[in-house]
């Protein structure tokens, strides 16, 4: 049968060879860099909560053949304040134990004291398991988008996994991309190309600190949002930097002409290849010009593609900027405060990004 108990430190060992197998699907032992990030981000980070504890599916024989990760982040409604409990990594060893526990694992994370539960990065298998516990799936928090900003350099980009000489080539490319994007129309809106309404935005590169203060200014108008001070947004932030699978780090804000900050974006990039946006934020009415301008930054530091997680806010902006939509992995709020579910279900919350699992060294990191 096996029981269900907190995560400790003498677990880490067993968690990350879970993680190895189930996650990277190698047989091989984890290497230290994984344990350290097991250790860091499920025992010792600053969001770990003893009252929400990460948990652990134990056998009759001792032998750990399950794990959910959990982290606390203060929300709140209005004036009420509330705790978040953030479920990830859920994860079990299927030649260990039943196919019942990786529920029984969500299950008892759920039945937490925490007011609601969330999880921006759920696959189909777990999409079902939360339905099945009464989670609620959020449709426009559960897209990524993604817009070419050099089709030539994509099509290489895509190639090179499989054909690494093509590499060779992405010099040229990107040479033909730049001589492209410099002569191409904006009108009508060509995939090379991006809205001519640059002119009215200034962007330019700012410090955690600054992007903390923007994030605040941007999400005050929603009910449902994070409860961090300054410090804290600053604190995730810089945390979320050091992701070497990504690439480079780069935090802009966006400011209109009177040099008032209008939205700002954290990204990461990696020269003739990907750009990922981990956070976009815009006053309301500002989506349009700032993701416009997300658009030309990434694209001048040579990033062949952009994208990033859908939010609500963002929807309407996304319209008519040639950006596909796919569902790689699910938002879902599970609360017994329906008050809490309509918020997050009517796009009014504040939720994926620094307000997600994106912060985590366990995705884009080094080991």
């Amino acid at each position: 049968m096996g029981r269900i108990r907190a995560l400790t430190e003498s677990d880490a060992g067993a968690v990350a060879a879970l993680f190895q197998r189930v996650f990277r699907r190698q047989k091989t032992p984890p290497p230290a860099a994984l344990l350290a990030d097991i250790r860091a981000v499920y025992l010792d980070d600053e969001a770990c909560d003893p009252e929400l504890p990460s948990l652990v599916h134990v056998e009759d024989d001792g032998a750990l053949s399950g794990f959910i990760g959990r982290h606390v982040l203060a929300m709140t409604l209005g004036d009420r304040p509330l705790r978040m409990a953030l479920c990830s990594s859920i994860m079990v060893d299927a030649e260990r134990t039943g196919p019942l526990s990786g529920a029984k694992l969500l299950k008892a994370a759920l039945e937490g004291p925490q007011d609601l539960s969330f999880t921006d990065t759920a696959s189909d298998v777990s999409l079902r398991m939360w339905r099945g516990l009464g989670g609620l799936a959020l449709p426009q928090h559960s897209l990524d988008w993604v817009r070419i900003v050099d089709p030539a350099m994509a099509l290489l980009d895509g190639a090179g996994y499989r054909l690494s000489f093509l590499s060779h080539l992405k010099p040229l490319a990107r040479m033909a991309g730049r001589r492209v994007r410099s002569r191409v129309r904006t009108d009508p809106l060509r995939w090379a190309a991006f809205p001519d309404n640059q002119k009215a935005v200034t962007t330019r590169t700012i410090e955690p600190e600054e992007f903390a203060d923007i994030f605040g200014t941007c999400i005050r108008h929603l009910s449902l949002r994070p409860a961090w001070p300054a410090e804290e947004t600053a604190r995730l932030a810089r945390k979320a930097m050091t992701k070497p699978a990504y690439g480079e780090a780069v935090i802009i804000g966006m400011f209109d002409r009177r040099q008032t900050a209008i939205g700002a974006s954290f990204y990461h990039v990696r020269a003739g290849s990907s750009a990922r946006v981990l956070q976009l934020l815009a006053l309301p009415g500002q989506e349009g010009p700032v993701l416009d301008a997300v658009l030309v930054d990434a694209a001048a530091r040579g990033a062949s593609l952009v994208r990033g997680r859908m939010q609500p806010a963002f929807m309407n902006a996304m319209l008519g900027r040639r950006l596909a939509l796919v569902n790689t992995g699910s938002s879902i709020v599970h609360s017994r405060d329906e008050a809490l579910l309509e918020k997050a279900r009517s796009g009014d919350a504040f939720l994926n990004g620094l307000a997600g699992e994106q912060w985590s060294r366990m995705i884009g990191g080094a080991s």
